[in-house]
């Protein structure tokens, strides 16, 4: 899909502004993100270079511009573009969603006041910490460069992430044996929670990269030989 945006902003002021704001999202939720996480896993105290709110606001002011560029594009295209301009809506959706939940982690962290520790389920919970990171950066090369064969190995490459953040919930939820306090046990599960859905937007981004706009978010079809 990424490509047909591509051929359409090249030749268009408007969509290619509007890609632009979605490269300038990207960056900023990206900032956000690793700000948030170092400020509830490193840091005792509230603490941030940035200003998580007032990037948000920057994020979804560019949402906002960058559905008024595809509209205003639209109405003078007509039709025969609509499904390269709802795609760029759609995708920017899905990081101004990464923005919400970047927010929602800056909030565990200022009501759970400690950096917080994962007791046994520290190593899996770096883990997956690690792969959101990388996948970020990753996803960002790859919608930057329509690179569809990279965004092929991140679909595959990360797909245990949101089972073994399932795996960790539930354990949390059932069990009594681990020596989590409540309050960290409460702050870990949302927090857990927020990167698996950090990372399902970020996957609906990559599966733009290859899918049509009808398949954005879902599963590549496997091609025919």
């Amino acid at each position: 899909m990424i490509k047909e945006i591509l051929a359409v902003f090249k030749s268009d002021s408007y969509m290619r502004r509007a890609y632009d704001r979605s490269f300038k999202m990207l960056d900023l939720t990206h900032e956000m993100f690793l700000t948030a996480k170092e400020v509830l896993r490193e840091k005792d105290e509230l603490l941030t270079s940035i200003n998580i709110n007032d990037q948000d606001i920057e994020v979804n002011k560019f949402q906002r511009e960058v559905r008024r560029d595809v509209f205003t594009h639209l109405t003078m295209a007509g039709t025969d573009e609509l499904a390269s301009g709802l795609a760029l809506v759609s995708i920017v959706i899905d990081i101004e969603r990464i923005g919400d939940y970047t927010k929602n982690i800056v909030e565990i962290a200022s009501q759970h006041k400690a950096e917080l520790k994962a007791g046994y389920f520290e190593e899996d919970l770096k883990k997956i910490e690690d792969a959101v990171c990388e996948n970020f950066k990753r996803t960002i090369d790859c919608f930057k460069n329509s690179d569809s064969d990279e965004a092929e190995k991140l679909i595959s490459e990360y797909k245990w992430v949101s089972k073994l953040s399932d795996k960790i919930i539930e354990q949390l939820i059932t069990d009594e044996e681990y020596t989590l306090n409540a309050r960290s046990a409460v702050a870990l599960t949302l927090y857990i929670r927020s990167l698996k859905r950090v990372y399902s937007h970020l996957r609906n981004v990559t599966t733009s990269i290859i899918n049509p706009f009808d398949r954005i978010g879902y599963k590549p079809k496997k091609k025919q030989l």
